[in-house]
């Protein structure tokens, strides 16, 4: 076999292969041999068809078969022997397989690019810091009251935070419109969770009173047929609620697991709950910055092939996400999309070849125990976890992403230890990035 290697760019190569003649007629005579005896054909006994015949049926056949196999398999002959590494399937170009006269081709491919990587020891990266305060768990608390909250029936005017059941019909110029009607709708006095003024147009009012209200759609109304009209409301109010915090009792701290140990016991259950919380949220902070990092610190060039595929994944997920929200993609959406899909689809490939070569560099391994650790804490929240774990275990490819993912943490964690790092002192809220403690 010989093979001729030229470089078309970068990272393109343009590989010529040439296989003799004779290679394909030995793989050919060796199969045309063995259908001899299995091939049945009128007036002949089983394994009595004569060779020249099988020749004359199946010759064509099977040296299209053999040729197609030859070519796969010198093409991974060849890379090896070649020492290079394809960033894709290769393209067949300019196939020739005479007969007679061997095989001639040329396959089309991008290599995996070699890089230096920058030092890790100067990578500078902000390490997130949460520190939990006694006021938020005392915050925290009081939204596990409120989560628990009763609704008791009064006979008073409806106040700020209040629950009011009410009837209601909406009209635009005297006209009903969609969505204008509903019986019994909960409206929670505060929540701003209908147009401006609807809310505080019930306050002071009681259980029997009817109310008419003379309001306007924003103009940024999700519904772009309302926005900005001007809308009459017509209220019943069948009743007023007003919300009673649940007890700080014993059988409150029993929902969280805190058979003993009263008030004290629960606080410290709650703090370590919001602990474990803040915690992955600062590895996954911490994992953005040290990504961010490593993709500032090093220059790659990127192999198309890796990043037209992931482009196309970022689609799909994209796709995906708008239909389970009952939505239609279309050709606009797409469109405005597109330079966002190549932004992070080079971030994506970009970042899985530093993370590929700092594990290569450092003879990172996944260790089997934290494999196992993650896989366990991914199915603990399934009805059978053992039938999960063995989900697993029992295919390759499920496995091979989850020591990915323990390969990642491996990283962040030579990073932690060897990079320039600043600690970023966050609140509890912030490091949740929303308003954990917020009882409102």
């Amino acid at each position: 076999m010989q093979i001729s290697v030229q470089s078309s760019g970068a990272l393109e190569r343009d590989m010529r292969v040439e296989i003799p003649e004779e290679k394909i007629t030995t793989q050919v005579q060796k199969r045309l041999k063995s259908l001899v005896k299995t091939t049945r054909l009128q007036g002949f006994r089983p394994g009595k068809v004569p060779l020249k015949l099988i020749q004359q049926r199946f010759g064509s056949q099977v040296r299209q078969e053999v040729v197609g196999e030859l070519v796969q398999s010198s093409f991974y002959d060849a890379i090896v022997q070649e020492k290079l590494r394809p960033a894709g399937s290769p393209h067949i170009d300019q196939l020739d397989s005479e007969q007679g006269q061997g095989i001639v081709y040329t396959a089309k491919f991008e290599v995996m690019p070699e890089f230096e990587l920058g030092k890790i020891e100067e990578l500078k990266v902000e390490k997130p810091v949460c520190e939990i305060t006694e006021n938020d768990i005392d915050k925290m608390i009081e939204v596990l009251r409120k989560q628990r909250q009763e609704l008791n029936d009064v006979d008073r005017q409806a106040i700020m935070d209040d629950v009011v059941d009410i009837d209601f019909k909406g009209t635009i110029d005297g006209e009903p419109f969609e969505g204008s009607e509903a019986n019994h709708f909960k409206a929670v006095l505060g929540q701003k969770q209908l147009i401006d003024g609807f809310e505080d147009g019930l306050i002071g009012k009681k259980a029997g009173d009817e109310v008419s209200l003379k309001l306007v759609f924003p103009e940024d109304y999700q519904v772009k047929e309302l926005a900005g009209k001007a809308v009459e409301f017509q209220i019943k109010i069948n009743s007023v609620q007003e919300p009673v915090l649940a007890e700080l009792n014993d059988s409150f701290f029993v929902n969280f697991g805190v058979k003993e140990g009263g008030l004290a016991a629960f606080r410290k259950e709650i703090l370590s709950h919001m602990q474990r919380e803040s915690d992955m949220k600062n590895r996954n902070k911490f994992k953005d910055s040290v990504m961010a990092a490593l993709h500032e610190a090093n220059s790659v060039d990127l192999p198309k092939t890796l990043v037209d595929k992931a482009i196309q994944d970022l689609q799909k997920q994209f796709d995906d996400t708008v239909k389970s929200q009952g939505l239609d993609v279309d050709a606009e959406t797409i469109t405005k999309q597109g330079p966002l899909f190549e932004e992070q689809g080079r971030k994506r490939v970009a970042l899985q070849l530093i993370l590929a070569e700092l594990i290569r560099k450092h003879a990172l391994k996944a260790d089997p125990a934290k494999v196992r650790a993650m896989i366990e804490k991914n199915a603990a929240s399934y009805e059978d976890p053992s039938a999960i774990i063995n989900w697993y275990y029992n295919d390759k490819k499920n496995l091979a992403e989850i020591e990915s993912l323990t390969l990642e943490d491996e990283v962040i964690d030579l990073i932690a230890e060897r990079a320039r790092l600043t600690e970023m002192k966050l609140t509890f809220d912030e490091c949740m990035n929303k308003g954990q403690t917020e009882t409102d």
